[in-house]
């Protein structure tokens, strides 16, 4: 008996240090990636907050002022006009990119001629350079470019879009969709791809049409790749700034029509040297964002069950 229960506390030394050598091992693969993300998020983000708090212009020494800060930009009538900005493009960015990216996945994902050409060309857009996207689309809604050329055909004298406070933002909008629906059509492909097709058989037999089976098995079954999707398009579309910088010159005109708050970030920081006015808005994005994802957490972060 004795024996027996040595040879049992010998096993179970052996199995905890195995366990442990385990632990560390697991611990060293992971080890690059946390300094990554303590050295490039995480520390970028903390020193952000701090930078919120204090009175800097990048050459005098800092000044602790603590909320000083934050009651200066939110009396900004520019800040708001920022925000409403950013807003109003997530608003229409996410949702009209996130239709378009699922309609063109379930056609992708039909038995179609050439189907590998037009994935690719769906594709294409996302891994394009966003620099010389801008600077193709400026040219296309110029007062004198591609788009207009194409509307005086049919006798219709189009504005100057890039130059005009009515249109501005909105070409931004055809921008950003144009540069982004192909990836999340990826995305959504996967989606697809991994929702059994026994469902869809036995719903035609049951006599449903194809509409009913998209509304009723693709978009519930769709929910994790929908909520992936509306997470990244929400951030990415409140965090717009190369294509505002790269189209207003970097002003966000005209008349602050273009203007986001990352715009704003970057001419408070690098412009007017208000560190402090630039980090506060920082910090106010990132409650916003963290905010919004909560609720969408809410909305879609349910599980799916078949």
């Amino acid at each position: 008996m004795a024996a027996l229960s040595l040879k049992k506390t010998v096993n179970s030394g052996g199995l905890q240090k195995w366990r442990r050598k385990e632990t560390m091992t697991a611990y060293g693969f992971t080890l690059p990636t946390v300094i990554l993300l303590l050295g490039f998020s995480l520390g970028p983000a903390a020193y952000a907050f701090f930078l919120s708090g204090v009175s800097w212009n990048l050459l005098n020494h800092m000044h602790w002022v603590g909320l000083h800060n934050y009651g200066v930009i939110f009396h900004m009538p520019l800040f708001w006009t920022s925000v409403k900005n950013s807003i109003i493009f997530a608003a229409v960015v996410m949702p009209v990119q996130t239709v378009i990216a699922m309609v063109f996945a379930v056609i992708m994902n039909q038995n179609l001629p050439a189907r590998p050409l037009y994935r690719l060309a769906f594709f294409f857009p996302s891994i394009s350079s966003s620099a010389v996207a801008s600077v193709m689309f400026m040219w296309i809604f110029n007062k004198l470019g591609l788009l207009n050329s194409f509307l005086s055909v049919i006798h219709i004298s189009g504005p100057n879009w890039i130059g005009n406070p009515h249109f501005a933002l909105s070409a931004i909008m055809i921008l950003n969709i144009w540069s982004t629906a192909g990836y999340f059509m990826v995305v959504f492909l996967a989606g697809l791809q991994a929702i059994p097709q026994n469902m869809y058989e036995a719903a035609a037999i049951d006599g449903a049409s194809g509409f009913q089976r998209f509304l009723r098995i693709t978009v519930p079954l769709l929910r994790p790749s929908t909520f992936f999707i509306v997470i990244m398009g929400m951030i990415g579309t409140l965090q717009m700034f190369d294509q505002s910088f790269i189209i207003s010159g970097g002003t966000g005109g005209p008349l602050n029509s273009t203007l986001t708050v990352s715009l704003l970030i970057y001419q408070e920081i690098f412009s007017y040297g208000h560190v402090g006015y630039g980090a506060a808005a920082t910090v106010f994005l990132f409650v916003l964002v963290l905010g919004l994802t909560l609720l969408i957490n809410r909305w879609l972060g349910k599980p799916v069950e078949y």
